[in-house]
């Protein structure tokens, strides 16, 4: 290979760590639960997206072990090859009637499903209008259609309705509005009502990214839709987060849309079927979710007890109801530093810093989960407050 190239390269990751931007990543020994091991170290985990504590859960190992024995390990084939087993549209019937959709339709990764999404369903005469706060996976997707694209201001819907206007002046066919469900990064719910009200005035489809909402918003957990009591066109979301943290994700929608990705949708085309371990896990994750008005009920009440502690220790937060809590810090630098000194004293958090949010927007993202105790938040509660002030971020 090319020493230049190679210089190059050295060059821009010397720049990332200079800038106080470069990703460190720390080795579990344990399952994925409320507290793990990193080495030797038992830590209280506030940074996984394992919103129900299903990813250790013995219902869900037991499934996916049990089935191995009767599908076999791997799928070895894309799905319209050979790689299609009757687990696979099991669980996209469940999840269909679930969400209260026509039909579902799974990829690898959530990534993959937004990446799949867009190009096999519009054209250059059409049009897509983005939240600029959406997901990289979203952006991406889009970047493969060739729709004409427009970005709206994170959930401002003055803005949102003039592009729908330029949009229609352009002389668009068909137009669709893509959001996430959740902003990842500061736990903000889109405005789907209103969003929804601005899709029917200018006759637009609604497509809802809920990857950090399914499972647990609304009175059953499908998501942000159900929280609000609308509908929305086409969902897409994981099995990794609240669905039991593994891999694997989905569209959700009208019969003849998912049709169509089944023909067209690349990443669904050109990808290994997931596992029957997986899905099989993931069946049983729909069970304990329909089944689990306590774990959602111990989550927001976590999420509560949690927020009310940061607030009374000083630090600054952003206002939401969802159970991600992101603490604001500002710096890259500060970020990384309080990761590191919170870990010391048990507590596993990671710092989010540019390019993963704006510059000057740095924060310790904390994320409640069912499993946690009252005692590991306790303790959490007190590392924050200890290194806060060694820090100079509390008084």
């Amino acid at each position: 290979m090319s020493t230049d190239f190679l210089t190059d390269i050295s060059k821009t990751l010397e720049e990332i760590k200079a800038d106080g931007l470069y990703k460190r990543e720390r080795m579990i020994t344990s399952p994925q639960g409320g507290e793990i091991r990193v080495g030797d170290a038992a830590v209280i985990n506030l940074c996984a997206n394992n919103y129900l504590g299903l990813a250790d859960h013995p219902d869900l190992i037991a499934a996916a072990r049990g089935v191995m024995d009767d599908k076999g390990f791997g799928m070895a084939s894309v799905r319209f090859i050979c790689g299609t087993q009757d687990i696979h549209r099991e669980l996209e019937q469940r999840l269909a009637k679930f969400l209260g959709k026509d039909d579902t339709i799974l990829f690898a990764a959530c990534f993959d499903a937004n990446g799949g999404l867009f190009e096999p369903l519009l054209g250059p005469e059409d049009a897509i209008i983005s939240d600029s706060l959406n997901h990289a996976s979203i952006i991406d997707g889009i970047r493969l259609c060739k729709a004409k694209r427009y970005r709206y201001l994170n959930s401002d819907m003055n803005d949102l309705e003039a592009w729908l206007k330029q949009a229609r002046e352009d002389g668009a066919r068909h137009i669709m509005i893509a959001t996430d469900g959740v902003f990842s990064m500061d736990g903000y719910l889109a405005k789907l009502p209103e969003i929804r009200a601005l899709a029917d005035k200018y006759d637009a489809i609604v497509m809802v990214d809920d990857c950090h909402a399914t499972g647990f918003m609304g009175a059953t957990g499908a998501g942000t839709p159900e929280h609000f009591g609308v509908d929305v066109d086409i969902v897409t979301g994981t099995l990794g987060k609240a669905l039991g943290g593994a891999i694997g994700g989905y569209i959700a929608g009208p019969q003849l849309v998912i049709d169509l990705l089944r023909q067209r949708a690349r990443p669904y085309l050109f990808s290994n079927s997931l596992p029957p371990s997986i899905v099989a896990a993931g069946l049983e994750a729909i069970r304990l979710v329909e089944e689990g008005n306590s774990l959602r009920a111990q989550l927001f009440e976590n999420a509560k007890y949690w927020r009310a502690g940061l607030e009374k220790l000083g630090f600054d937060l952003l206002p939401g109801e969802h159970p991600i809590i992101p603490v604001m810090l500002g710096e890259a630098q500060l970020a990384q530093d309080m990761a590191s000194r919170l870990f010391d004293e048990g507590v596993y958090v990671s710092g989010f810093f540019f390019p993963v949010v704006p510059r000057g927007q740095a924060r310790i993202r904390t994320q409640m989960n069912a499993a946690l105790t009252r005692d590991e938040l306790d303790r959490a509660l007190a590392a924050f407050g200890k290194v806060g002030k060694e820090l100079g971020i509390l008084s």
